[in-house]
């Protein structure tokens, strides 16, 4: 029995003695997408500078598959040592309330570590169309229910919540257009073609600054420097309408906290690079980093927050 104790006690001291090491070879960054989304941009160059400051390799990894839910699932089931992490968004919280199968449990089956930055939507509209402000666009719609459309980049998308959740906010009856992405679906509201859609920040900022788009509000808690100009739904008097495309880091269930203590010193130290963060506002992306336990009850917040903004809209995916 002595001997076995010794063993144990020598197992944790080595195990110990590896994570204070951490890392000792290369970490496998998991984005659940194809490359060139927003999510990819986070995780590049998040994981670049992870890399140069840690002297390790963090090599990006795209999974793409099942609106995320492949990526998801390896970060999942991988061993929680720390060399395999997730950079989520959103739809980490809006799938399990969308899709008929989710192989994962949002929370439990994740530790998380912080939330990196965050895009806000905006209510676009063609600067044709004679609405300045949300109160007349919401006033014009209520007065003729049914006739103005609005674009997502699919059913269950966080573009396509964002207009349910307006429509709950406001009760004015928008018939919603799903498309196979937000830019075909932004790309017609340029054209005239649309009436309205609700794109994140990155996908619009040029556009509204170069007069192709009329912006009318914002769903962040505060104006997005991107477009200073342009008030928040709260502004307008419309509560509850706070909605973001976040990015956050995740490792699997089960961190060792003095690995996971050391996890989120090195992102935040990441987060704080002059490079990183320019690189990111350059993007249009609000940086916003969390204490674990702050990040875990967010997200608890969101999983909440969509469930009924799903039902109540009876929403499915595509």
């Amino acid at each position: 029995m002595r001997q076995i104790h010794l063993l144990t006690i020598t197992a944790l001291l080595l195990a110990t003695a590896a994570q204070a090491n951490y890392p000792q070879r290369p970490v496998r960054v998991i984005i659940p997408y194809s490359p060139g989304g927003s999510s990819d941009a986070v995780g590049r160059i998040v994981g670049q500078r992870l890399g140069e400051n840690l002297k390790q390799q963090f090599v990006i990894d795209n999974r793409p598959g099942a609106a995320g839910s492949l990526g998801r699932e390896i970060v999942a089931k991988a061993a929680p040592d720390g060399y395999t992490l997730l950079i989520g968004d959103a739809p980490h919280t809006i799938n399990v309330h969308v899709l008929k199968h989710v192989p994962y449990d949002p929370i439990k089956d994740f530790t998380a570590i912080t939330l990196l930055a965050s895009a806000p939507q905006a209510l676009v509209i063609h600067p044709a169309l004679p609405y300045t402000n949300v109160k007349e666009f919401v006033a014009a719609a209520s007065a003729q229910p049914g006739k103005f459309n609005y674009g997502s980049g699919g059913s269950g998308s966080i573009t396509h919540l964002a207009g349910e959740l307006f429509k709950l906010s406001t009760r004015v009856n928008l018939v919603h257009i799903p498309y196979k992405s937000i830019g075909i679906a932004t790309g017609d509201v340029l054209g005239g073609q649309m009436h309205a859609a609700f794109p994140t920040m990155p996908g619009i900022v040029g556009h509204v600054r170069g007069g192709r788009l009329r912006a009318l509000g914002v769903s962040s808690a505060k104006r997005s420097p991107a477009l200073p100009d342009v008030p928040t739904f709260e502004e307008n008097n419309i509560g509850g309408m706070i909605v973001s495309n976040w990015f956050g880091a995740f490792a699997p269930a089960r961190l060792p906290a003095d690995l996971l203590t050391s996890l989120h010193k090195a992102v935040l130290d990441a987060m704080q690079s002059p490079d990183v963060r320019g690189k990111l506002n350059n993007l249009s992306l609000d940086i916003t980093t969390m204490k674990p336990q702050e990040f875990d009850a967010f997200l608890k917040q969101e999983l909440e927050k969509w469930g009924k903004v799903v039902k109540a809209a009876g929403i499915k995916a595509d």
